[in-house]
């Protein structure tokens, strides 16, 4: 497992430099697998370097899809996210976290709005027009979210357009610990909100 003070989603890219002697160990253990890959979560509380942190129990699985080894325990690595994942239970750090975890795949929920996600779209091209404009650049802020449903479900659409949104790590794990796609729109439909309401506020104060 490696704890970060990012909420990883599935489909985005994570690049890493390890250089920690517990990671060192973890990523040769990693490598000697078939599919090497290892545990990304949230930290709410504490640092990521050097432990006593407090971890999230929601995340997602980081693939190695490039590695570099600079032969002094150094590593450079090209991870993909992809399957979420939770946490059964934490095991000792022994040399680095390490847990049970299993593959959570969205839950059955209320049926998918999908004129709710395609709202959502707008209110981001919105808001990305409305900073634009407050800085006098000129943007298209359809391509921002143009590719985000290059994908096959509603749910890894919506972590697309989550990635899109400059928004704080609570609430891009509450989209990521959503239960079912339903429970996710909204989630980022609220993140929206919040989001707008804060840049509102900022340009109204300058």
């Amino acid at each position: 497992m490696f704890p970060l003070q990012v909420a990883m989603l599935p489909g985005e890219e994570l690049p890493l430099r390890i250089f920690e002697p517990r990671y060192t160990a973890m990523v040769k253990d990693c490598l000697a697998m078939d599919d090497p890959a290892f545990g990304v979560v949230l930290i709410e509380a504490g640092r990521e370097v050097g432990g006593g942190d407090t971890r999230s129990d929601v995340g997602a699985l980081a693939h190695i899809a490039e590695c570099a080894d600079f032969g002094d325990g150094r590593y450079r690595l090209k991870c993909v996210m992809a399957e979420r994942i939770r946490v059964l239970e934490w095991h000792p750090d022994n040399p680095y976290p390490r847990a049970a975890v299993e593959v959570w795949p969205d839950e059955p929920g209320d049926p998918i709005d999908l004129d709710a996600i395609r709202d959502i779209e707008d209110r981001m091209v919105a808001l990305f027009e409305r900073i634009a404009a407050a800085r006098g650049a000129q943007v298209d802020a359809r391509d921002i979210v143009a590719g985000a449903d290059d994908v096959p479900d509603a749910g890894m659409w919506l972590y697309g357009l989550t990635a899109r949104l400059p928004m704080g790590q609570a609430d891009r794990y509450a989209i990521l610990a959503a239960p079912t796609v339903a429970e996710r729109i909204a989630a980022l439909s609220d993140a929206v909100e919040t989001v707008t309401a804060m840049v509102e506020f900022q340009l109204k104060a300058e």
